[in-house]
């Protein structure tokens, strides 16, 4: 079964890049061609390097890693949240915090005092703490709960990443080549490929593009997930049974499998740009 269709791709607009004045010049061999001042992405490269992102994450799930969601922009944040969650995986869609990856340890102390605080109670009278001093707490929770709600259950640095727009979170790609993490993009053609490690070539700005390609990602850390509880290694023991959102995860997936569409080709009358979909000029 085909992980994603050229109909899918073509209908959530991955294929449209930035204006032809906005691009990165190693993004040459992924572009198909222009239209109407946008560059249009070879789809059928995409095909090859989602499934090839696909294989790895799924293998790294099944081996025990896990994959940390990485999308600030208001257009990723839903659909980062939405996935991570579904799939059990960390993730960040608010501020990229520097040093989350190369000063875990700093992190981490972060964690412990915005678990610390969850414990009190801040609408009773037993807290022991003056209503002002409450008020500060709840704030500082508050403020804690959203740049590291997502992350709360990480314990050490992630296996890899999933970066939706590697210029906006160009500080995330900075850490993770610093601790030799490996990172799975989107590539519009404003960025650099040299940057990242399993690179998928598609529009980073439209909604539905980010969500099917997120979609994707998570659907691999699923695989990975069942393929690390169904098959223990020789010699060990089985491993634990799934949990509850597993069991549901995968009665899902098996309920809505489908046979792969044929692809179709990437024709230039079908690459006209809707208005709502082209990118806006920064």
């Amino acid at each position: 079964m085909a992980v994603v269709t050229m109909r899918q791709l073509l209908d959530s607009g991955v294929h449209f890049g930035h204006q032809t004045r906005r691009w990165n010049p190693k993004m040459k061999r992924f572009i198909f061609t222009e239209r109407s001042g946008i560059y249009i992405i070879d789809l059928q490269q995409s095909l090859g390097y989602i499934d090839a992102a696909y294989e790895f994450v799924k293998q790294t799930v099944a081996r025990g890693g896990n994959i940390l969601f990485v999308g600030t922009k208001k257009q990723a944040q839903e659909a980062i949240a939405e996935q991570a969650t579904r799939v059990n995986q960390p993730y960040v869609n608010q501020r990229w915090l520097g040093g989350l990856l190369t000063n875990f340890q700093t992190v981490t102390g972060r964690l412990e005092r915005m678990k610390e605080l969850e414990q009190l109670d801040f609408e009773g009278t037993t807290s022991g703490f003056t209503k002002k001093e409450l008020l500060l707490k709840k704030r500082e929770l508050e403020k804690l709960q959203k740049s590291l709600g997502g992350i709360r259950h990480m314990t050490k640095t992630p296996s890899a990443l999933w970066v939706v727009d590697t210029k906006k979170e160009h500080l995330a790609i900075d850490e993770a080549k610093k601790l030799g993490i490996p990172v799975i993009a989107i590539l519009d053609t404003n960025c650099d490929p040299d940057e990242v490690t399993y690179p998928i070539p598609g529009n980073d700005d439209a909604i539905r593009s980010v969500a099917l390609l997120t979609r994707v990602i998570a659907d691999a850390a699923a695989e990975g997930l069942m393929e690390r509880h169904q098959k223990p290694e020789s010699g060990e023991a089985a491993a634990e049974p799934l949990a509850e959102w597993e069991v549901e995860l995968l009665g899902a997936e098996q309920k809505t499998e489908e046979p792969a569409a044929e692809a179709v080709e990437v024709e230039v009358a079908e690459v006209e740009a809707p208005a709502a979909e082209t990118p806006a000029a920064e």
